[in-house]
């Protein structure tokens, strides 16, 4: 299933942690790599990464979380699926990468799917403060509780 989506990595001193990613490996649940971010003085605080299919961003945060971070309260991942409205903001919690509530967005998420023939989906990321129409909320137990990232 096509299905454009963005990463964005920013971490301080990073660089050595997200080399690897800069670089194909088939070995990787998730496809695609890195391209570093330089700031004005040339120096790479960040990285971004572009998925045009849902299974090319399958198990991302959970490998994110399994680098040794040199400051893991630096680090922050940025992650938005085409029908969202803005970027998701996910940080380190009690070592997880957990998504943080942003002022004025709510996460809308879908019915689960009838199996594990389909892929797991984000939900959409949506402003509330736009005065538009926004969806019903999906119960929380009828939700696909695998993770879609």
């Amino acid at each position: 299933m096509s299905r454009d989506a963005e990463a964005i990595v920013l971490a301080l001193w990073s660089d050595e942690v997200m080399e690897p990613l800069t670089r194909d490996d088939p070995e990787r649940t998730w496809r695609g790599r890195f391209v570093p971010i330089a700031g004005h003085w040339g120096y790479e605080f960040g990285w971004a990464l572009e998925f045009e299919k849902v299974r090319a961003r399958k198990g991302l945060l959970k490998h994110l979380e399994s680098l040794s971070w040199p400051y893991p309260h630096t680090v922050q991942v940025l992650l938005r699926d085409q029908d969202d409205d803005c970027f998701g903001l996910w940080m380190f919690q009690e070592d997880r990468l957990v998504e943080v509530a942003i002022p004025r967005t709510e996460r809308f998420h879908r019915p689960a799917p009838p199996n594990e023939d389909f892929e797991p989906d984000p939900g959409m990321l949506l402003r509330t403060d736009q005065g538009g129409v926004l969806p019903d909320q999906t119960p929380q137990a009828l939700r696909d509780t695998r993770p879609p990232w």
